[in-house]
């Protein structure tokens, strides 16, 4: 499931973005078809970055086993955790690598545009953003 993340993140750094309060994580959201989990869409407040424009955005996650690939289960469950964000008009970022041209096609249908390319977690990354609704592109 992690084959374009970057690997392993030090335990310190993942403690460090845990919210002190578990309910002010924006979400994350468990993917279910036919009556098994099939995936998991994590929303979470940047407060550190390896790119200074993400900060302070929600970070979307989307993490699926390969099995579940190519279905349109990743673009149906990141368009309805985004959905759940438009009301407060949240902007939001999305990091990956750009070998990984599957979440770089569903990046692009779901409004994200490149922003930055950078080295973070030990590989090159692409970072896109998607403004908040209403907001001028």
């Amino acid at each position: 499931m992690h084959t374009c993340l970057g690997g392993a993140r030090p335990l310190d750094e993942l403690e460090r973005e845990m919210p002190a309060v578990p309910g002010r994580r924006p979400g994350s959201f468990a993917v279910e078809h036919d009556g098994t989990m099939t995936g998991r869409i994590p929303l979470r407040r940047v407060t550190e970055h390896h790119c200074p424009s993400a900060v302070g955005r929600i970070d979307l996650g989307c993490l699926f086993p390969p099995h579940a690939w190519g279905h349109g289960y990743a673009r149906e469950a990141c368009s309805a955790a985004l959905d759940r964000l438009d009301g407060p008009g949240e902007p939001v970022a999305l990091a990956t690598q750009p070998a990984d041209t599957a979440s770089l096609r569903l990046a692009a249908r779901l409004g994200f545009a490149g922003a930055e390319r950078l080295c973070a977690w030990d590989a090159d990354q692409w970072l896109g953003l998607r403004p908040a609704p209403g907001a001028h592109r």
